[in-house]
């Protein structure tokens, strides 16, 4: 008979406490690493740092996930369909950078389809609110005659952007955002971003699968570095025409 499956605990007392190594992460459900802990600002950037992050729901302990393979985006690699470049042609968006953080959240958590609930409960999004006031989370902004339209948010460390949610609602949105940020990053040269698990969605924009210990082993040479930390602003030239950005 098979041994069965032993997860790691982590106390949540102890921020410090060290993450079990990723090959011992399980394969069904796939990169489930530990179980427990705290989403403390020490722990999230040692678990950030190490390829580790956490996702589940509001009413579960808290889990810690590193998936094999690992889907990833290099900034220069977006993929750029018709429809979107005629979309990032038309003059009737504004895009910004960490603007509207926690109104970004709350569209990263709004149910979704013939969904009731969220992943992204009360916690998580306390937690993330936290790395963004110490200048770690960042978010992208659409706006649209003065209203948010779409985003996302993610954990910068070194240069690495860790992306965790997008939004959207209007067409299209949600890859505006994604887009100006690859070229934004791209500019600050970083050298990808973290997408997590696979979808057609990612994968349609130019992400690709790689092997956990290839991802794991480029993230260790990219998270060093003095790269824009705070509050980011785009230092490139991005859509902003006054009349589409919020009163």
């Amino acid at each position: 008979m098979d041994s069965p499956v032993r997860l790691h605990w982590l106390d949540p007392r102890d921020p410090h406490q060290p993450f079990p190594p990723a090959h011992l992460a399980m394969r069904e459900p796939n990169g489930l690493l530990a179980i427990g802990g705290d989403l403390s600002l020490t722990r999230l950037l040692r678990a950030y740092a190490q390829g580790i992050f956490p996702w589940y729901n509001p009413d579960e302990p808290i889990l810690w996930w590193c998936p094999d393979p690992r889907t990833v985006l290099e900034p220069d690699a977006i993929r750029v369909s018709r429809s979107l470049r005629r979309a990032l042609r038309r003059d009737d968006y504004a895009v910004t950078l960490d603007h509207a953080f926690a109104t970004v959240l709350e569209g990263c958590a709004a149910p979704r389809g013939n969904s009731a609930g969220t992943w992204l409960g009360g916690d998580m999004q306390r937690a993330y609110r936290q790395l963004h006031t110490s200048g770690y989370a960042h978010s992208v902004e659409v706006w649209r005659d003065g209203a948010l339209i779409g985003g996302l948010y993610g954990v910068a460390i070194g240069r690495v952007f860790f992306g965790e949610s997008m939004f959207s609602n209007a067409t299209d949105a949600s890859k505006i955002a994604l887009y100006w940020l690859c070229r934004q990053l791209q500019q600050w040269g970083f050298e990808m971003i973290d997408c997590q698990v696979a979808s057609a969605h990612l994968m349609s924009l130019g992400a690709v699968e790689m092997r956990r210990d290839h991802f794991l082993h480029r993230l260790a040479r990219s998270i060093d570095g003095e790269l824009p930390h705070g509050t980011w602003r785009f230092e490139i030239e991005a859509p902003a025409a006054a009349r589409h950005l919020p009163a």
